[in-house]
């Protein structure tokens, strides 16, 4: 992955959660914005998840491989915030090859932010995440110093 652009230190372990309980696109995205206001940083959260679920009409976010980057830019955050979510079962998402979704990398960005990070690391989750070793080692973690490590590693392999 390489590009000195290192994406592990945007994760927060308030915003890990490795057991999403949703079975839906919309419940998922609801749990989701829920974490994400409890580790602060949110305006509105009701608006927060109207703009993801309009984005998700514009195309779906599920990348195949059973993953997920829903994302969007909105004034209902203060400050670029990425949550990394599991789903053991797998969420039904609408994914490009049709398959349900158990990785999920949400990614939330205020309209203008002054170091514009938002897009090189929507980037390089997606680079992270074709990797099907990455992928693996991600449906394993359960911890949030294990997925520090993943991300650390895939950062250095290339």
């Amino acid at each position: 992955m390489s590009d000195d652009f290192l994406i592990h230190p945007y994760f927060d372990p308030l915003l890990f959660c490795p057991n999403l309980a949703a079975r839906t696109r919309q419940d998922a995205l609801r749990e989701m914005v829920e974490a994400v206001s409890r580790a602060r940083g949110v305006r509105d959260a009701g608006l927060l998840l109207e703009m993801l679920e309009r984005r998700e009409t514009l195309g779906s976010t599920g990348i195949g491989k059973g993953v997920a980057i829903p994302h969007g830019r909105s004034l209902a955050v203060v400050s670029l915030r990425v949550l990394f979510g599991r789903s053991t079962e797998g969420v039904e998402w609408d994914a490009v090859d049709g398959k349900p979704v158990k990785l999920f990398f949400l990614i939330v960005a205020p309209p203008l932010e002054k170091k514009n990070e938002y897009l090189p690391l929507l980037g390089k989750i997606a680079e992270l995440v074709k990797e099907k070793k990455n992928r693996d080692r991600l449906l394993k973690v359960e911890h949030f110093d294990q997925l520090r490590t993943v991300l650390e590693d895939a950062s250095a392999s290339v």
